[in-house]
């Protein structure tokens, strides 16, 4: 675990079906941050992976997850970048194994524009009673439930 402070932390994700991964996930941003900006992919952005609930629906479900905090903004991802490619005061990013790419590829795009690059905290899956990670995907499929328990 990352125990640098950060002021202003991004997360982004499209947080479907909102499961232990998606805690973990989010819990590390506010563990490190004075400030968490959740990018949340837009219903045009995020249908690109199938059918999942409303833009609108998801960001209420993080809101009421959140209800007991203040510190934080959610903000609709229109692209894999969000803010993160213009707001110099981000210290952090907190991604999980599949999305440090994305990570690594805003940097470039901020070190391309002057910017200063940001840290990025790297937060392991969660994995299900089989091993493989709990992903939104696999609960859609009825494989897992959000906890990542056996349902079948």
């Amino acid at each position: 675990m990352n125990s640098k402070r950060y002021k202003k932390v991004a997360v982004g994700g499209t947080f479907d079906k909102f499961h232990n991964g998606h805690k973990k996930l989010l819990t590390t941003a506010f563990e490190i941050a004075e400030f968490v900006e959740i990018g949340v992919t837009s219903d045009a952005f995020g249908g690109l992976k199938g059918n999942i609930d409303s833009c609108e629906k998801r960001m209420r479900n993080l809101k009421s997850f959140f209800k007991d905090k203040s510190n934080f903004i959610i903000v609709p991802l229109d692209d894999p970048y969000g803010t993160t490619i213009y707001d110099e005061d981000f210290d952090a990013i907190v991604v999980s194994e599949e999305t440090e790419p994305t990570a690594v590829k805003i940097n470039e795009i901020r070190v391309s524009k002057g910017m200063v690059p940001i840290d990025i905290v790297v937060v392991s899956f969660v994995l299900a009673y089989d091993g493989i990670p709990i992903s939104s995907t696999r609960i859609r499929r009825g494989e897992i439930n959000k906890c990542g328990d056996n349902i079948r």
